[in-house]
């Protein structure tokens, strides 16, 4: 019984990063293992059984407390000691220690949905390549080559290797079950496949992968022990192994494991790219995950496609075919602009070019990066509420002071001079946000020490440094904006109605905003009918762009606890209509709480009325080479367009296009809004209709009210 914990309390005398891998190494001989019928791949369950306390790769230590409760039911006459190793655990867990690090201000910013930072761990991907084609017994190598030039670290390096035990310990007993099974199971097929996984695991995790079999087998293995993250450039680090394999088998192991990350819900799946002289490296096995990816019309993996100036006509027709069926994926990445943007904050072009994407669709360097993904985000939209309200924030209700006033916007004479107040409260913003991220990545370090992720990021072994603490090579951070073209419309029409037409003047607007609108209609009409950024209007846009470089120019003068700096993306995720609901009335017409809000770097939501083309127009105003952590530019087509090669045509030229002059990234709705009303009235007729949200794709029916209408709102194309 609690396991983990156990080990963790009883070798108190070590460090973190010791008791931490000696608690995976327990509990590893007690966690559930199972393997789901549609995959026959080994699922790993974080929490081993009859425990509460285990270790993710985004919670560090966590605390189960429904399973404590499960625990002091089953076992009655225990629940003093179950409480007991409660009390002495609950210093560890690490989201409470990063909880109690932030202050009662950073709570209700985070509470108003101004901004928040730290609160999440984090995705990051491994170096999967490294672990299959060495296998723990290579690492454990890597790690005593590394011990010999690190010395007075041997308890980083014992920590590493307890948690290469663990993995091992995991594949024995996977070979045990297997066998068992193989003697046991009524059916021929049954026994061949678990024959054929206990052969596999003689072998590995301690040896390296053969071929498709072991690895889709080994990665599965350390993919869900380590807690489900992104498995990052798949078909580079798979293609030796599926080079080895038969195209039968090929076909069955690539089945299993789209069904394994359907089962976990994994993260993102990244393919195709280019090396760092622009050779195109797209192989065999990425034409096979496209198509596969397609047949099985799943919204997981969250499919990214890499692309740039010698990327294969058929990729995009594969990419395009798969867009059409409705599913949102993949999602299209531009490596003239990613990396271009990776590379100005120091990362070079052999690094640069080995990206790749995780959790929805931030940037990460595969296997050799911790850069937070995401660390925080900031609400541009409530930056302008508390710029026009002195720092009080309006949505809250009790007039609580966010920000400090920084001056009087009814005094400022000039636009400039407002836009310079607006940049003070958005500078505020930041600052807390940044600061709320390294407090986290502060308590992180001390607290979630990761054992098996230093193995698997390149600078942790070979400095000695754990991967909470600055080992991997790249340590900066990504902090995302929300609610951009709300903010730069509201600021916009600011301009136009305030200080360049002078209709109203900045106290009167400050009042109808007060009031919600109420009484104040024509004022809110006249604010609705200023120019709207996704439209190509120069002036909007260019406003626009400037807010955005000066919020990612902040950023990059902040560094972060792991040692790097900080850089801006926008995703949304699945926050965009809850931004919206804590968002107070705004100068571009919307009103207290609506749920209508900016949900990527495009036009707020049915606001870009004048076509694709427009649309992109506006957001090449951007520089996107200033965005490191992703840049979502998210579009809906209308099925009738993706119904014809023609159609298909025109959308590959318009992505090329966007592309070619500066684009960053494509996500792509192929859904009709009729469609989309039709399911919010009958959602069980519709359960597998996927759309496309912030970054990721999810079935329509399992989203919010709020969000469900977001979507819906979405301008609606054709080429």
């Amino acid at each position: 019984m609690e396991f983990f914990a156990r080990a963790f309390l009883e070798n108190g005398d070590k460090s973190i990063i010791e008791r931490v891998a000696l608690g995976m190494k327990r509990a590893a001989e007690h966690q559930e293992i199972v393997f789901p019928e549609n995959s026959m791949l080994p699922q790993v369950n974080p929490i081993a059984e009859d425990s509460s306390f285990g270790y993710r790769y985004g919670e560090c230590v966590f605390e189960d407390q429904g399973r404590r409760d499960e625990l002091t039911k089953k076992y009655p006459d225990r629940e003093e000691e179950i409480l007991d190793i409660q009390r002495s655990m609950d210093a560890f867990v690490t989201q409470k220690q990063v909880m109690n690090a932030l202050s009662e201000r950073d709570m209700h910013l985070i509470e108003n949905k101004a901004c928040w930072g730290g609160t999440w761990g984090g995705h990051s991907n491994p170096d999967y390549d490294r672990l299959l084609h060495l296998g723990t017994g290579g690492i454990r190598s890597l790690i005593e080559k590394y011990r010999r030039i690190n010395p007075e670290k041997d308890a980083f390096y014992d920590a590493c290797a307890y948690s290469m035990d663990a993995i091992d310990i995991l594949g024995r007993r996977i070979r045990e079950k297997a066998e068992y099974m193989a003697e046991n199971d009524p059916s021929e097929n049954g026994r061949r496949i678990w024959k054929r996984i206990a052969k596999a695991f003689e072998r590995i995790p301690f040896e390296p992968a053969n071929d498709m079999h072991d690895a889709v087998l080994f990665f599965s293995l350390v993919y869900t022990f380590d807690g489900v993250d992104s498995p990052g450039r798949f078909d580079q680090f798979m293609i030796d192994f599926y080079r080895n394999s038969s195209a039968e088998e090929n076909d069955e192991m690539l089945d299993r494991f789209l069904e394994m990350i359907h089962n976990v819900r994994g993260w993102n799946l990244c393919l195709s790219g280019s090396d760092e002289n622009w050779a195109d490296e797209s192989n065999a096995l990425t034409f096979a995950m496209l198509k596969k990816v397609k047949e099985k019309g799943y919204q997981t993996p969250n499919l990214t496609l890499r692309v740039h100036r010698n990327t294969p006509e058929a990729v995009y027709r594969l990419a395009a075919q798969s867009i059409a069926t409705g599913i949102g994926l993949p999602a299209l990445y531009n490596d003239e602009v990613v990396c271009r943007a990776l590379e100005k904050i120091g990362i070079p072009p052999e690094d640069s070019h080995d990206y790749c994407m995780n959790g929805c669709n931030q940037i990460d360097i595969m296997g050799k990066s911790h850069m937070g993904l995401e660390d925080g985000e900031v609400n541009l939209a409530k930056a302008l509420e508390y710029t026009l309200h002195m720092g009080i924030d309006l949505f809250s209700g009790g007039g609580e002071r966010m920000t400090k006033p920084h001056g009087d916007p009814r005094s400022m004479e000039c636009f400039s001079d407002f836009l310079s107040l607006y940049y003070k409260h958005l500078d505020e913003l930041t600052d807390a946000c940044v600061d709320m991220a390294n407090k986290a990545q502060k308590c992180r370090s001390m607290y979630g020490s990761n054992p098996l992720r230093s193995c698997l990021h390149q600078g942790c072994l070979e400095k000695g440094t754990d991967y909470q603490s600055g080992g991997p090579l790249y340590g900066h951070g990504q902090i995302l904006a929300e609610g951009i073209a709300d903010a730069a419309d509201s600021i916009y029409a600011v301009k136009k109605l305030v200080y360049d037409e002078k209709k109203y003047t900045m106290a009167q607007l400050i009042q109808a905003l007060e009031a919600d609108f109420e009484g104040y209609e024509k004022i809110r009409l006249e604010c609705m009918g200023c120019d709207k950024f996704g439209n190509d209007i120069a002036e909007a846009d260019e406003l626009c762009a400037q807010i955005v470089l000066h919020f990612f120019t902040y950023l990059k003068t902040k560094e972060t606890y792991r040692g790097g700096v900080y850089t801006g993306g926008c995703s949304p995720f699945n926050r965009a209509a809850v931004n919206g609901m804590h968002t107070s009335a705004l100068p571009n017409g919307r009103k207290n709480g609506e749920s209508n809000f900016a949900d990527s770097i495009s036009a707020t939501p049915g606001n870009d009325m004048k076509g694709p083309t427009a649309s992109i127009k506006s957001m090449l105003h951007y520089d996107q080479t200033e965005a490191c952590s992703g840049f979502v530019a998210q579009m809906k087509f209308t099925k009738a367009l993706f119904n014809t090669e023609k159609g298909m045509d025109a959308f590959v030229n318009l992505a090329k296009a966007y592309f070619a002059n500066g684009g960053q990234q494509l996500s792509v709705n192929v859904v009709d809004r009729e469609e989309l009303l039709r399911a919010r009235e009958n959602p069980e007729k519709y359960k597998n209709l996927i759309v496309r949200v912030g970054g990721y794709s999810d079935y329509f029916v399992n989203l919010t009210d709020e969000l469900q209408q977001n979507v819906i709102e979405r301008s609606e194309f054709e080429v």
